[in-house]
This record gives C-alpha cells, sequence and structure tokens, in this order.
C-alpha cells in the first residue's frame, strides 16, 4: 500500500469515526440508518459504563440520565487513551456547569446516619 492509499484510508476511517462517535455526516458509501443504530449502541455501552462507576448520579438523574448522558457524548467523544474512569469524572463535571447537578463543597458533603 503506497502512502497516499495509507492517508485516503486514515481519512475515511476518521470520518467513520465522527459519524459513530460525534454526530458527524455519514461518510459515503455507508447507510446513515445503520450507522446511526450502530452509534446509539455505542453510546448506550458507554453510558452502561459510566453508570457503573457514578450510580450515585446516575441515581440522581433518574429519567432524565439517558438524554442528558446522550447530549454529553455528542460533544464529547472519547479520545485515544481515555480511560471509563476519565469520562465518567468529565460527565459528572459536564452536568455540574450545565446546572444539571449541584457543585459539591467538600464541608457539604451527605453525613451519614450512625446507628
Amino acid at each position: 500500500m503506497t502512502q497516499p492509499q495509507r492517508d485516503r484510508l486514515a481519512e475515511q476511517q476518521a470520518q467513520l469515526l465522527r459519524a459513530l462517535l460525534a454526530d458527524g455526516p455519514p461518510p459515503p458509501g455507508f447507510d446513515p440508518r445503520r450507522l446511526d443504530v450502530e452509534a446509539t449502541a455505542l453510546r448506550s455501552k458507554r453510558r452502561r459504563v459510566v453508570a457503573m462507576i457514578q450510580p450515585d448520579v446516575c441515581t440522581d438523574l433518574e429519567d432524565r440520565f439517558v438524554p442528558l448522558f446522550a447530549e454529553y457524548a455528542r460533544a464529547h467523544p472519547r479520545t485515544v487513551g481515555s480511560r471509563a474512569r476519565e469520562d465518567a469524572a468529565g460527565f459528572v463535571e459536564w452536568l455540574r456547569e450545565n446546572g444539571h447537578l449541584p457543585r459539591v463543597k467538600w464541608w457539604r458533603r451527605r453525613a451519614t446516619k450512625s446507628r
């Protein structure tokens, strides 16, 4: 494979990733409906991982969790080398910055009831 062929392939792969992960336009030759199905499945998998890492946030958001995470995921695709915990922390920070969760002060943590 020549360098121009490699460059063209790399650009096509980047277009596909943008379509799947960052709500980009479908690349030529791909069925937009099938790409949408796959993008939805990838976001769902990512959302489940975040829910496992941050279950309290998922519970606090209740029925807002799914649409808010979809909005976050479209605007903040995972980057190469990022970890799931970093992604979950980024989601929580995004929620706080956008007023979906209150900012937590270290002196106002929830007190646990002693028995």
